[in-house]
């Protein structure tokens, strides 16, 4: 059975097996948890349907937070993405929508998958959702690459870290956006070496990437955060779908991520102690949430 204490371990098992992630992972799952490949599935694909809630809920033109700081993002960019297509094309920007939808979705109480975590829970939906709606890809080879990203982000939590409180937005939003890459790049068609290479890119690009939520809520700028990263996650797959592959490994940049995350200073670690948090603008929003703050 798989240990997935290493990207390297599970490239090669799967190649050895001469098959996707995916099979490789399904089937160790399926053996781990005493029960059948199809019964694994089903499970996995009643959280796709999450995911696809998750978009409805968050395109509703009056969806607002609870803080009342953000709202009705996935509204407005799927009205801008319908009317245009924008700078980016329908597709991406469609894309687009779907992750702030998800986003605004957590941000308003509602149901989503964390994937890997709350905050960064946009990114994989919003590409995989995309592929299935506007490319007319099977949806069941869309389930079956969530457990492509599973194991890579099973990986990431073993090797390195997916808390913004330990290793800032590039754990959560970062990772997030590798295994988003690696879920792409089999649902079109790469090899597992190849979906390793879109996860290193991806992460590679988002290395440092800071947690500093404006008064500690997971709104400003985690919500736009999933977006840039839902952007890296297609161009990475799209680079290595082309030929281009990473220099670094993939464990290496695993172990690079919990080495900048280690140095980070705690400020800028979750703690609203830096960054956005403290600009004039996010103390005055974290003053209108919350009030002002009386002195012991």
């Amino acid at each position: 059975m798989l240990s997935y204490e290493s990207i390297e371990e599970l490239v090669a098992a799967a190649t050895e097996a001469g098959c996707s992630i995916s099979e490789l992972v399904l089937k160790d799952q399926a053996a781990e948890m005493e029960s059948t490949e199809l019964e694994i599935y089903e499970k996995m694909e009643l959280d796709y349907e999450v995911m696809k809630n998750s978009v409805r809920m968050g395109q509703d033109k009056n969806q607002r937070s609870m803080s009342g700081l953000t709202g009705g993002e996935g509204y407005k960019m799927r009205a801008y993405a319908t009317e245009n297509g924008g700078l980016c094309g329908s597709f991406l920007s469609g894309a687009i929508a779907r992750a702030l939808a998800v986003a605004g979705c957590n941000a308003s109480m509602g149901r989503i998958v964390a994937a890997p975590t709350a905050g960064s829970c946009g990114i994989l939906p919003g590409c995989l959702i995309s592929l299935e709606e506007e490319r007319g890809i099977d949806p069941k080879k869309i389930v079956m690459s969530m457990f492509t990203a599973g194991a890579f982000g099973m990986v990431t939590a073993f090797r390195s870290s997916i808390a913004g409180a330990s290793g800032g937005c590039q754990a959560e939003c970062g990772t997030a956006s590798a295994m988003a890459a690696a879920a792409l790049t089999e649902v079109m068609g790469g090899t597992p070496k190849q979906c390793a290479d879109a996860f290193s890119i991806a992460m590679g690009n988002q290395l440092g990437l800071v947690c500093d939520p404006v008064a500690g809520l997971v709104e400003i700028p985690c919500i736009k955060r999933n977006v840039s990263g839902l952007v890296i996650a297609f161009s990475s797959a799209d680079m290595v779908l082309a030929g281009i592959f990473s220099e670094i490994p993939a464990d290496e940049c695993l172990d690079a991520m919990r080495e900048v995350g280690d140095a980070m200073p705690a400020a800028l670690k979750e703690t609203a102690c830096g960054g956005f948090a403290t600009t004039p603008t996010g103390e005055r929003l974290k003053k209108q949430v919350f009030g002002e703050r009386k002195e012991d």
